[in-house]
């Protein structure tokens, strides 16, 4: 099962409550890394991250440094054998001994309470793995143990989500699993868009609401082909940075484009850009009751919209209905029954309320389809 941010936000403080190692997979650039440092933030405590594929095992243990026996481990362990009436090995009489000295990140982890992140955990090597295991396991690192406060994140690519196979990765396997609590992530589309409001570019996120299969690529990538992504948007937008207007496309954008992007969203943008002020939104029918006037494109453009919007799929208010039903009237045949059939999908409320609705001639909105789609082409307008 996949999670979108809205109900991991509501999950995570009760794992976060218990202490228990948190993992979440997800493909690149869809705000894995966010979400942790947002959660984070909202519990007060500082990030402590750790890019694991570029760690080695001295980077997670630290490194032994000589330590004088009477103030070792092994000592303490020695006398409280023999205070319980044991028999102890002997004491080491040469002065010296070894202990690790753990990492100033690690170090921290243990002194003060933080959330630990370590990213990209299955491009790790194998040994840094192991160590992460019994960091996960035990809360432990060469006899450090954590803050009892300290909460661990771990992100990867891998998991069960389409395109997994083209990351190169290594697998987690059952064990190493079970000591994660695993979550596979799969944002909605609003989620960046919620995400997103206020820092990037206006022109995007009207872009990715008429268009939001352009925010990523979820099918199996191509090798070496350039694809958009939530994280390659944002980028898009700080680079391009006073140069995307309404009705200003430009070689210069669409270049942009092409390199944070790929070919198909760029061009995508740029024509966006170009006839942005010929943009007709879901919003402008159902809440302004506008009845646009376009070609066959560009109302299979807008049914293409209304089927990829959750608007439908709730229940619509008595203006909300008669602005669509209105709209409905204006489609010539080639539209009208693509349109009716996302309308059918939809909330079950609205569709029979769509079959009521009366026309300006008195018939009902069913028996207007029925003698459009039969060759009868009577297109009506609201009076």
């Amino acid at each position: 099962m996949t999670v979108d941010f809205k109900t991991l936000s509501q999950i995570l403080p009760l794992i976060a409550d218990a202490k228990h190692p948190i993992l979440l997979r997800g493909r690149h650039g869809i705000g894995k890394s966010a979400v942790v440092y947002q959660f984070a933030q909202s519990l007060g405590l500082p990030i402590v991250e750790r890019r694991a594929s570029q760690m080695t095992e001295g980077d997670l243990l630290g490194l032994p440094e000589l330590i004088s026996y009477e103030d070792s481990v092994e000592k303490e362990i020695n006398d409280y054998i023999r205070a319980s009436g044991g028999e102890a090995p002997s004491d080491v009489k040469a002065g010296n001994v070894t202990s690790f000295c753990p990492p100033d990140w690690f170090a921290r982890a243990c002194a003060e309470p933080v959330a630990l992140f370590l990213d990209e955990v299955d491009r790790a090597t194998l040994e840094v793995r192991q160590g992460i295991f019994e960091l996960c396991d035990s809360r432990k690192l060469a006899g450090n143990t954590l803050h009892p406060d300290t909460i661990i994140f771990a992100a990867v690519n891998g998991g069960v989500h389409s395109g997994a196979a083209s990351y190169q990765v290594g697998e987690m396997d059952p064990a190493e699993l079970d000591r994660y609590t695993v979550f596979d992530v799969s944002p909605t589309v609003d989620d960046w868009l919620d995400w997103a409001n206020g820092s990037v570019n206006s022109v995007i996120l009207d872009f990715i609401r008429n268009n939001p299969e352009h925010l990523e690529h979820n099918d199996d990538p191509e090798p070496n082909k350039v694809y958009p992504s939530r994280r390659s948007w944002v980028r898009f937008g700080e680079a391009s940075d006073g140069l995307i207007e309404p009705g200003n496309s430009s070689q210069t954008i669409y270049a942009l484009g092409s390199a944070y992007l790929g070919f198909e969203a760029a061009v995508a943008f740029n024509d966006f850009v170009a006839d942005y002020s010929k943009i007709v939104t879901i919003e402008d029918v159902l809440d302004k009751g506008m009845l646009p006037e376009l070609d066959i494109n560009g109302h299979c453009n807008l049914i293409k919209k209304f089927e990829n919007s959750p608007r439908l799929a709730a229940a619509l208010n008595e203006k909300e209905l008669e602005n669509l039903a209105n709209y409905v009237l204006t489609l010539p045949s080639e539209a009208l029954m693509s349109m009716w059939s996302v309308i059918g999908a939809g909330f079950t409320d609205n569709v029979v309320a769509m079959h009521s609705f009366e026309t300006p001639s008195g018939d009902t909105l069913a028996n207007h389809l029925v003698r459009v789609l039969s060759g009868d082409d009577v297109t009506e307008a609201k009076v």
